[in-house]
């Protein structure tokens, strides 16, 4: 009973903060990959009034629909949840068609949906992921401290996009290309790495391949990712473990 109520009094003061406050606790619950506080978030948020018309509200609900689906929820509640994230990634869109961020969330929604789709069916929702990708990279300013960390994942996103999809539309030079502009902006985000080991997997580059995963284990955690460290970490290991 005591938690609950004091649950509820968490919830009411999540209503009343400024979008920026919001954004600061989105971000801690991010980097902790702390599931309880990233649904209060969500739950708190989507009983605002103001919600449906603002674009910074909603960018932040659909980020947390996104990080929620990737670790927070069990695997059957996946794509329902990244519904969501897309869902109120292209509301906020709609209302600010600059909003870089938003876009990016919306590529990167529709990209992880398209693994629970079939191949033909993937296929056709990547022109919508190179469309929201694409904009969002345009969009985000690597001279601001925020926009420059989802620019850096825009592009992940993008050299993923080229690494993974099947011949003729897979592109191992620019996903490389791709993930080493992102490594430019962010040198101190393991997650890069990891994605260059298992490129260089793909291109049959084993020396390469080690290389990046022996450097994610080294690395300290990015300040605003450290869960997200971890999980690399573990996926590196792992990766190096099969190459013996």
């Amino acid at each position: 009973m005591r938690k609950i109520f004091f649950f509820v009094l968490a919830c009411l003061a999540v209503i009343n903060f400024a979008s920026e406050e919001i954004d600061a606790l989105f971000s801690q619950a991010r980097s902790a990959r702390d599931s309880e506080k990233m649904l209060q978030i969500i739950q708190t948020l989507e009983s605002r009034s103001d919600l449906n018309e603002n674009s910074m509200l909603l960018t932040i609900l659909a980020d947390c629909y996104l990080e929620y689906g990737d670790w927070g929820v069990a695997k059957e509640l996946k794509e329902k949840t990244l519904e969501q994230a897309r869902k109120y990634a292209e509301a906020a869109v709609k209302l600010d068609n600059q909003n870089g961020r938003a876009h990016y969330i919306a590529g990167a929604a529709i990209g992880r949906l398209a693994q629970y789709k079939g191949i033909i069916q993937s296929l056709f929702m990547l022109g919508d992921f190179d469309k929201y990708i694409n904009k969002a990279i345009s969009l985000l300013n690597e001279n601001d401290e925020r926009e420059r960390l989802y620019k850096t994942f825009a592009l992940i996103a993008s050299g993923m996009r080229y690494r993974d999809v099947p011949w003729p539309l897979n592109d191992y030079k620019k996903s490389e290309q791709l993930l080493f502009q992102a490594a430019e902006l962010t040198p101190n985000y393991s997650n890069i790495y990891l994605e260059l080991g298992l490129l260089y997997l793909k291109t049959k580059n084993k020396e390469k391949a080690k290389e990046m995963f022996q450097k994610v284990i080294e690395m300290e955690p990015h300040p605003l990712l450290v869960a997200a460290h971890s999980q690399a970490i573990k996926t590196a290991q792992e990766e190096l473990g099969k190459m013996k």
